[in-house]
């Protein structure tokens, strides 16, 4: 997918490092991503859910808070209200780009900034918290240590994660002065909470105090065995693909018309994970799958093999045909599988040389009271199948360089 370096300003003025992942295909829908505590916005977490929304179609401007990553300014001065502000300007910043965005996503104490900026950006439809804190104030238990020298002095140097940051008295004083609470109470957006049961950093009693806080429509899902950061591959494209599928139904993705010649619309496929094979295949603006190879093949094996789709293609145009033929006839045909295999075997061609064909072998089970002759008619219809047709004899493939 497309990703374009940015800057804009933040809160106090201060130039801050974002990246906006733009959507191949029809730009349908914008987020914006808030990063969690002292992270930034190009953790895996971020970086794959921004991929999965790109892949409908949903832009997605990710950025670090001042001070942080690559943003300009002291950290040592910011605040969560700061942070709050910060995405404000992020979302004017969007607006200003016709790009208003209607989804919020917050990620630990993220979580809690876009709650309290939601009210802020009247484009917003929608807000996810991945991890996220009722209490603010509960983040300063990761550095309670150093809480009297910040007090006595105004600001400490903390290690968090083996990094070293300054935290400013003015950054606790914040913490404990929000009450999510009231803000969810009138949130007046759709909510998803998502949390992991066993999240060391932020308890899942925080999630259930947000869902309970907050108004209808509100959904919870669980991120069963991830950590706070949600940093192992699978647990980020799980989370990703929960969002992905929640967001359709409070953001508007009308998606144009299809283009001349492609009825069904394009099917788009998007490297997924540079480092190995995954791939995010959209077919139009709505039906997503995963492709990926085997293990024993350098993939992940978190998706269908390539072929894996062919034979799927063939096993679906088989079984639909079938009933189409059998519900026009008004033929007792209870239901239809069909099992596809593929491989590939020797054959000898005119000349004589060892050559290797592609061979797809289809087991059709037809159920219902039907008759002998009726089997035997849709075994023949079977064949007729526009895909199995395709396969038998070629196509042309076009290929140009974009």
């Amino acid at each position: 997918m497309p990703s374009e370096r940015i800057t804009f300003p933040g809160h106090a003025g201060h130039a801050l490092a974002a990246r906006l992942d733009m959507p191949r295909g029809p730009h349908l829908a914008t987020a914006l991503f808030a990063h969690c505590f002292t992270c930034g916005k190009d953790i895996h977490a971020a970086r794959r859910i921004a991929q999965r929304l790109a892949a409908m179609g949903i832009a997605v401007l990710r950025f670090d808070f001042t001070g942080l990553g690559h943003s300009q300014g002291e950290f040592a001065n910011t605040t969560l209200r700061s942070n709050v502000d910060d995405i404000v300007q992020a979302a004017e910043y969007l607006d200003g780009r016709d790009m208003a965005p209607s989804l919020l996503i917050g990620h630990s104490l993220g979580g809690a900034a876009v709650l309290r900026a939601a009210g802020q950006i009247a484009a917003a439809k929608a807000v996810v918290t991945i991890g996220s804190p009722f209490d603010p104030d509960h983040v300063t238990h990761t550095f309670s240590d150093a809480l009297p020298l910040i007090a006595a002095s105004g600001e400490a140097q903390v290690d968090l994660g083996g990094r070293p940051f300054t935290i400013g008295q003015a950054f606790v004083d914040d913490l404990a002065q929000h009450d999510l609470g009231t803000t969810l109470a009138n949130l007046d957006r759709a909510l998803l909470v998502m949390h992991a049961p066993g999240d060391t950093v932020v308890g899942v009693s925080n999630a259930t105090q947000i869902f309970m806080a907050a108004k209808h429509p509100k959904s919870f899902v669980t991120l069963d065995d991830a950590d706070h950061l949600v940093s192992r591959p699978e647990d980020a494209e799980y989370a990703a693909g929960v969002i992905a599928a929640w967001a359709r139904r409070y953001i508007n993705l009308t998606p144009p018309a299809p283009p001349p010649g492609a009825p069904e619309d394009v099917t788009r496929v998007t490297e997924a994970d540079p480092q190995g094979f995954l791939q995010d295949v959209m077919s139009g603006p709505h039906h997503h799958a995963l492709a990926d190879e085997p293990e024993a093949y350098g993939g992940t094996n978190r998706g269908m093999s390539p072929y894996g789709f062919v034979a799927a293609g063939l096993g679906a145009c088989t079984s639909m045909t079938i009933r189409m033929y059998a519900r026009r006839k008004g033929w007792p045909l209870e239901s239809v599988s069909v099992d596809v295999t593929h491989d590939k075997v020797h054959a000898q061609d005119a000349s004589g040389s060892e050559s290797r064909i592609d061979r797809f072998t289809r087991r059709i089970t037809l159920s219902g009271d039907l008759t002998q002759e009726e089997r035997a008619r849709l075994m023949e219809i079977a064949d007729r199948c526009p895909v199995h047709r395709t396969l038998e004899t070629g196509a042309q493939i076009d290929t140009e360089m974009t």
